[in-house]
């Protein structure tokens, strides 16, 4: 049966804080698991970081991403399913999104802000990269850079 109707959804996915280090990781991971069940793929953006109500998985923050897409409606089991199974997934959410507007779904597009987002947090982590500590909690130039003498003399 070919006929299967396609329905847009809206769909929240929850990611541990530690994913804001590499965001362009959790950014992959939602893209494969939807075009895994071959969405479309209406609208993506970063939705908030923000402290959770209770802890999930030893996490008291988490990242949450907005994605409005069209797929098959049998295709939702296995969307649901890879979430699940996600082990980089906190939780995520699937429903159906008769209820928002195609002009509200296209208005909450972000990659363009998330791209950014994303460019910025890799400079910065560049930035920071060369800036290595040593046991006495001063920095070294270079990670090959051998430690200052103060380092391994005792201190008083």
């Amino acid at each position: 049966m070919s006929d299967i109707e396609t329905y847009p959804y809206e769909a929240m996915f929850l990611f541990p804080p530690a994913a804001g280090a590499n965001l362009q990781a959790a950014v992959d991971h939602i893209n494969g698991i939807l075009n895994r069940a071959n969405a479309e793929i209406i609208s993506f953006r970063k939705w908030d970081e923000r402290r959770l109500a209770y802890e999930i998985k030893g996490n008291k923050r988490g990242i949450y991403f907005l994605v409005y897409f069209r797929a098959a409606s049998d295709k939702l089991a296995g969307i649901e399913r890879d979430c699940n199974l996600s082990e980089q997934l906190l939780r995520s959410m699937v429903t159906r999104a008769d209820h928002v507007t195609p002009e509200q779904m296209e208005a909450a597009e972000g990659r363009t802000e998330l791209a950014d987002e994303i460019k910025l947090r890799e400079q910065e982590e560049q930035q920071a990269a060369p800036a290595v500590r040593v046991s006495d909690g001063s920095e070294a130039d270079d990670e090959s850079a051998p430690a200052p003498a103060s380092a391994t003399s005792d201190a008083d």
